[in-house]
C-alpha cells in the first residue's frame, strides 16, 4: 500500500521543496484562447485547485471571435471545424447540439477552399468577363494534381530540387505553367486565362495557409500538416460557443481579463528577485513556499507560480520574446520562433440590401489577366486591394442576409487594416464593379472586418512551416523550460502550447485545444501521487 507521507529529509525531489508544505501547485496560464482554456479545464477536472488564467484582452476566445449582428453570427476568426473523425472540437460541438442547424451547404467532404457550399464559383477577370466553366474545371483539375505533388515531398520523402527553392509557390507556379504551355489543344486566349489563374489560386492558398505568399511556405514540410478525415463544418450559432463550453466549468475567479504579462522570470532569476516580489506583495507570504517562477504583469502585480503555461501566438513570441522571458530563451527555441512562419489572413464582410449575384453563384474569384507571367505576389501599398483573392457568398441568406465575405492575406492585409471602414468599403465596391462588369453595384449597407495582424495581442492569424523551418522547430517551440532529460530531476517551469506548437495540426482550432490538453497532461502525470493523496 502506497503511503501519502513524504520523508522530511528528501533532497532529490524538486517538487518537494514547497509542495509538501500542505499546498497545491500553483499554475499560471497565459492566454484565454482554446489552448489556455482547454489546459485549465483539464487541470481543474483532475484536482488542481490553484490555477489562474491571465488574459491580456477584455474577452476570452483568442483567435475565435464571433460577432452577432441582428440575427446572424459572423466569424472574424476561426470558422471551420476541419474534419470530424476524432476531432475534439467536432465532438464538443456535436455533443452539445451546436451542429443541428448546419445545412448541407455548410458541410464539405475533402479539401476545402475557404467557404465551400452548393453552387458555382464565378471566376471573373479584371476586364469584367467570366471565365468559361469548362476552362475553370480544366485548370482546377491541373492545379489540384500539382497540389497533390506538393504533399509527396514530405509524405514520401522525395528530394526537393534546387530549382524549386524548397518553396510551395515556386514549385507550383513552375510546374503548372509548364504544363499549360505544353498543352497543344488550348487557344492562346485560353492559355493566357489559365496562366493568370495560377496567381489567383495561389492567393487563395496563401489565405488558407496564412502566409504572405506560398513562395514562403516550405515544400519539403508542406505535407506534414495532417487533415482529420470526415466532413468540415461551420457552427451556425458561432464558434464562440466552443469557447463558452470550455469556460463553463472554469470559475470566473480563475480568469483575469485585461491582465497583460510583461515578463516571466524563471530559472535562477527567481531566487534573485524573490525578495523584491515579497516586498511588493507584502500581504502574500509566498516567498517561503518554494516557487520556481514568477510572472510580472503590466499593472506591476507579481504572481508567484510553480509552473507557467504560455499560450500566446507565434506572432507575439516573434515580437516580444526578448523582453518576455528572463533570463532569455535558449538559442534553440529562439531559432525555432524565428524560423517558423506566421502571417495575417483577414476577412471583409460586406452586407448588401439586395444580391447582385445570381442564385447559383457561391463565390466571386478575382483573376487579374496582367498577372499571367507574374512571379511575385507583393504589391505596392496603393495596390493592396489586388491581394483580395475572392468574395464568398454567405449561405443560407435566410440566416445571414445578403453578405459577401472577402479574403486578403499577408502584408496587404496589414495595409488594409490601416484604412477606415469607408475607404475599404469603397475600394471593395469598385473591385466588384470592375470584375462583374456591373457599374451599378451599390455600396454595401454595412462592413465588418478583422484586424489580426495589427492587434498587439496576436500579431497574425496562425502559423505555417516557412521555408527553412521544419516540424522539428515546432517540437522545439513546444519544449518546456528549463531543458532537461526528466521533469523529475528538474521540474518544468515554463511550458508552451497553442496551435503553433502542434506538429501535425498547427493552424487549427483542434491543434490549439489538443496542445493545451497536452501540457495539462504533463502536469497531471507529474503530480499524480500528490493529487491522489489530496483526493
Amino acid at each position: 500500500m502506497q503511503s501519502c507521507e513524504t520523508s522530511s529529509d528528501s533532497t532529490d525531489d524538486p517538487l518537494s521543496s514547497g509542495l509538501r508544505r500542505k499546498r497545491q501547485p500553483r499554475i499560471v496560464v497565459i492566454g484565454a484562447g482554446l489552448a489556455g482554456l482547454s489546459a485549465t479545464k483539464s487541470l481543474l477536472e483532475n484536482g488542481f485547485t490553484d490555477v489562474t488564467i491571465l488574459e491580456a484582452s477584455d474577452r476570452i476566445g483568442g483567435r475565435v471571435q464571433s460577432v452577432k449582428l441582428e440575427n446572424a453570427t459572423f466569424e472574424l476568426g476561426a470558422t471551420w471545424i476541419h474534419g470530424s473523425n476524432g476531432n475534439p472540437v467536432y465532438h464538443l460541438a456535436e455533443d452539445n447540439g451546436l451542429l443541428e442547424e448546419t445545412t448541407d451547404g455548410e458541410r464539405s467532404v475533402g479539401r476545402i477552399s475557404l467557404y465551400s457550399k452548393n453552387g458555382v464559383a464565378y471566376h471573373l477577370t479584371n476586364n469584367g468577363q467570366r471565365i468559361p466553366k469548362d476552362v475553370v474545371e480544366e485548370f482546377s483539375d491541373l492545379y489540384n494534381e500539382v497540389y497533390n505533388l506538393t504533399q509527396e515531398f514530405f509524405q514520401r520523402g522525395k528530394p526537393v530540387n534546387a530549382e524549386s527553392q524548397n518553396s510551395v509557390g515556386v514549385f507550383t507556379r513552375d510546374v503548372v505553367r509548364k504544363r499549360i504551355k505544353a498543352d497543344p489543344d488550348d487557344s492562346e486566349t485560353t492559355r493566357r486565362l489559365k496562366l493568370a489563374m495560377i496567381q489567383q489560386y495561389l492567393k487563395v492558398e496563401s489565405c488558407e495557409s496564412s502566409s504572405h505568399s506560398m513562395d514562403e511556405v516550405s515544400l519539403s514540410e508542406f505535407g506534414e500538416w495532417t487533415e482529420i478525415p470526415g466532413a468540415h463544418h461551420v457552427i451556425p450559432c458561432g464558434f464562440i460557443k466552443i469557447v463558452e463550453i470550455l469556460a463553463h466549468s472554469i470559475p470566473e475567479s480563475v480568469i483575469q481579463l485585461r491582465k497583460p504579462v510583461k515578463c516571466i522570470h524563471w530559472s535562477q532569476s527567481v531566487s534573485k528577485e524573490i525578495e523584491r516580489v515579497a516586498d511588493h506583495n507584502s500581504d502574500r507570504p509566498d516567498e517561503d513556499q518554494g516557487y520556481h517562477v514568477f510572472v510580472e504583469c503590466e499593472d506591476c502585480e507579481f504572481i508567484l507560480a510553480d509552473h507557467v503555461i504560455v499560450t500566446v501566438s507565434l506572432g507575439v513570441l516573434k515580437k516580444y520574446h526578448e523582453s518576455m522571458f528572463h533570463p532569455g530563451l535558449p538559442e534553440e527555441k529562439v531559432m525555432a520562433i524565428q524560423k517558423l512562419g506566421i502571417s495575417t489572413t483577414d476577412k471583409i464582410f460586406l452586407e448588401f440590401e439586395e444580391p447582385f449575384w445570381s442564385p447559383e453563384c457561391n463565390s466571386l474569384q478575382f483573376v487579374w489577366e496582367d498577372e499571367a507571367e507574374s512571379e511575385s505576389l507583393t504589391y505596392p501599398e496603393e495596390l493592396w486591394y489586388k491581394k483580395i483573392c475572392s468574395f464568398d457568398v454567405l449561405y443560407p441568406p435566410e440566416r445571414y442576409g445578403y453578405v459577401l465575405s472577402g479574403w486578403i492575406c499577408g502584408e496587404e492585409a496589414l495595409i488594409m487594416e490601416k484604412y477606415d471602414d469607408e475607404t475599404v468599403a469603397e475600394t471593395c465596391t469598385e473591385m466588384l464593379r470592375k470584375f462583374t462588369g456591373n457599374p451599378n453595384i451599390p455600396k454595401p449597407r454595412r462592413i465588418l472586418r478583422s484586424s489580426w495582424g495589427s492587434n498587439p495581442n496576436f500579431r497574425g492569424s496562425y502559423s505555417y512551416t516557412q521555408v527553412g523551418s521544419s516540424g522539428a522547430d515546432v517540437e522545439k517551440l513546444a519544449k518546456p523550460l528549463p531543458y532537461t532529460e526528466s521533469s523529475k530531476t528538474v521540474p518544468m517551469q515554463v511550458m508552451f502550447s497553442g496551435e503553433a506548437t502542434h506538429r501535425k495540426y498547427y493552424s487549427t482550432t483542434h491543434g490549439a485545444l489538443l496542445s493545451g490538453q497536452r501540457e495539462a497532461a504533463h502536469l497531471i502525470e507529474m503530480y499524480q501521487d500528490l493529487l491522489q493523496c489530496r483526493n
